[in-house]
C-alpha cells in the first residue's frame, strides 16, 4: 500500500512532467528482469528524438535503503524525495543520480488560495541527474511504456462505466461485505438499508403508476360503454 505521503509525491511529479508536455505513466515493469519504475517520463522532441526519465519515490531511510531494485535505466535518473529526507541523504546519491525534492504546501494557505491548487505541493530540482545510454532497447521500453499507459485507460474506463462490468454475484458478495459492521440504532448509514428503501420507493412508484393506468383505461372503457 503506497503512504498518503507517497501518493502526494506522485500526484504533484505526475502534474510536473504534464506541464512540461511529456506523457507519464507510473509503475512500468522494465523488460530483461530490470525492475519496476515508479514513474517513467518520455519527452519527445519536434525531430522526433526521444529522452527518457525515470523515477523512484522514496518517502522514509528504511525505503531509501531496502532492498528494491532500482530501475534507473533511462537517460535520466532521479530520486524523488521529501526536502528533510535528502538532507540526510545527501551524501548517499549517486553521481549521475538527480534529486527532485518535495515540500507540501502550507494547508492554511491553500485553503485561503484563490486561485484552484491542483498539486499538494511543489518539486524543486536539488539535484541534476547526468545523461546515460538507454539500460534497455528503445522499442521494449516504448512497448512497456504504451503497455503501462493502456493498463490506466483500461482502469479509467471500469471507473465510468461503473458497476455495469460487474456481475451480480459480484454486487451481491460486496454487498454482504458491508453487512459486517452492521449499525442496529443507525440504518440511516448501512448502505444495505439504503438499497432497500430506495428499491421499495421505487416500487411503490412502479406499482402506483400502473394502478394509475388501470384505473384511466378502466375509466375510458366506462365512458365507451355508456356512448
Amino acid at each position: 500500500m503506497k503512504t498518503a505521503l507517497t501518493l502526494d509525491l506522485e500526484k504533484t511529479l505526475y502534474q510536473y512532467w504534464q506541464e512540461q508536455g511529456a506523457a507519464v505513466v507510473e509503475e512500468v515493469t522494465m523488460p530483461d528482469d530490470a525492475g519496476i519504475v515508479d514513474t517513467l517520463v518520455l519527452e519527445t522532441a519536434p525531430d522526433g528524438a526521444k529522452t527518457w526519465r525515470c523515477f523512484e519515490l522514496k518517502v522514509t531511510k528504511a525505503d531509501f535503503h531496502s532492498h528494491a531494485k532500482l530501475s534507473f535505466i533511462g537517460h535520466y535518473n532521479y530520486f524523488v524525495l521529501p526536502y528533510k529526507l535528502y538532507t540526510q541523504l545527501k551524501a548517499e546519491i549517486p553521481a549521475q543520480i538527480g534529486v527532485l525534492t518535495y515540500q507540501p504546501f502550507d494547508k492554511k494557505a491553500l485553503a485561503a488560495s484563490t486561485i484552484p491548487i491542483t498539486t499538494p505541493g511543489q518539486l524543486t530540482i536539488s539535484k541534476p541527474a547526468k545523461y546515460q545510454a538507454l539500460q534497455v532497447p528503445d522499442a521494449a521500453l516504448t512497448a512497456r511504456f504504451i503497455g503501462s499507459l493502456n493498463r490506466e485507460v483500461v482502469k479509467a474506463k471500469q471507473v465510468e462505466k461503473g458497476l455495469d462490468r460487474y456481475h451480480s454475484d459480484q454486487l451481491y458478495q460486496a454487498l454482504k461485505k458491508r453487512t459486517e459492521n452492521y449499525q442496529l440504532y443507525q440504518p440511516e448509514a448501512n448502505f444495505y438499508d439504503r438499497f432497500v428503501d430506495e428499491l421499495h420507493d421505487d416500487t411503490i412508484e412502479a406499482l402506483q403508476e400502473e394502478v394509475d393506468a388501470l384505473t384511466a383505461e378502466i375509466a375510458r372503457l366506462k365512458l365507451d360503454r355508456l356512448s
